[in-house]
């Protein structure tokens, strides 16, 4: 790698990660409430619990909507 290239982006141990709610994915897709929850159901987004509440990490949105993208192109 070049020095004057910006290292790329990681995820893992130490790296924070955004963790969007419920409401905040159904605003960033234009989806209902019971969409999202069905999305999260079937496994096509994934998430995380923390007590009652329920996180979606941002990389699983953008992945999500990548193979959509994909599958609606194939």
């Amino acid at each position: 790698m070049n020095a004057q290239e910006p290292a790329p982006p990681r995820r893992g141990v130490g790296t924070p990660e955004e963790l969007l709610t419920v409401p905040q994915v159904m605003a960033r897709l234009q989806l209902g409430r019971s969409a999202v929850y069905d999305l999260l159901r079937t496994r096509q987004l994934a998430s995380i619990t923390l007590g009652r509440a329920r996180r979606i990490p941002a990389h699983s949105l953008t992945d999500f909507i990548r193979a959509r993208l994909e599958q609606e192109t194939a």
